[in-house]
């Protein structure tokens, strides 16, 4: 099974400058955040199925399915217990039905997918040391950008830890999927313990080395790795750009909101 997101494809955006790639990260999630309304979100959606089917990223995406399926679900009833506005269908002390609830349910739970969407989108076309550079040209501090993108190279290794883990006692004999969903939850217990400390083994011989190497003696760390503006990312910047205002313009005027009655 695959721990890592990034898909080696060659697409476009695959070739943009890290700088475009992060940039294009925080204009989605601003576009997202400032529409309420299913029908407001829907082109974002469209959008992000073009991209995925341009940079192969569907691979990612079908792993992901169910979780995608499970949160628009759950936040649609969600908020249907709490949003109670609008004429009622349904109205019980627990669940309202309306029309603006199921609405205003459902837009959140698109929010939510398509902002996971926008980050498994990013990772599957952006490797690490791109999005450590991406950073660092915006104006992150070089330690804060490294401590962030230091948390998407150490959880796949944890992940293959923990499965390497239950690969040797399942060969010992150890039965994960006997009993109730409970008693396999349990069954799990014994491998916290050789996964953590693979975790804090790995995280000092990862100190050591970054120490061995004189990390943290320079502000702004020299790279071998040039990342150059080229027509594409300044085309792309515009893009960017457009997709912001037009969708803060959608919020401005309300079309971006849904109404409660």
């Amino acid at each position: 099974m695959p721990i890592y997101l990034y898909i080696d494809h060659g697409s476009v955006v695959h070739r943009l400058n890290p700088t475009v790639k992060v940039f294009a990260l925080f204009v989605m999630f601003w576009s997202v955040y400032w529409v309420d309304h299913p029908l407001a979100l829907l082109p974002l959606g469209l959008l992000m199925i073009v991209l995925a089917q341009l940079t192969g990223s569907w691979p990612n995406f079908y792993r992901l399915r169910w979780l995608f399926i499970l949160l628009i679900f759950f936040t649609t009833l969600a908020w249907m217990v709490f949003y109670r506005k609008g004429p009622a269908l349904i109205d019980t002390p627990i669940i309202h039905l309306s029309r603006a609830s199921l609405t205003f349910g459902l837009g959140r739970g698109i929010k939510l997918a398509e902002l996971l969407a926008t980050s498994v989108l990013f990772l599957s076309t952006t490797k690490v040391e791109e999005f450590t550079a991406g950073l660092a040209r915006i104006g992150v501090p070089y330690r804060v950008g490294f401590a962030i993108t230091l948390a998407f190279r150490l959880a796949p290794l944890f992940i293959d830890s923990a499965l390497t883990v239950v690969q040797a006692q399942s060969l010992r004999g150890y039965d994960f999927n006997r009993g109730g969903p409970l008693e396999r939850v349990k069954r799990y217990v014994p491998v916290v313990v050789p996964v953590f400390m693979g975790a804090l083994r790995k995280a000092n011989n990862m100190a050591m080395a970054l120490e061995a190497r004189g990390f943290g003696m320079s502000a702004m760390p020299t790279s071998y790795i040039d990342f150059p503006i080229r027509p594409r990312d300044r085309i792309a910047y515009a893009l960017l750009i457009g997709l912001a205002a037009t969708y803060f313009l959608i919020y401005w005027t309300g079309y971006g909101a849904i109404s409660a009655k």
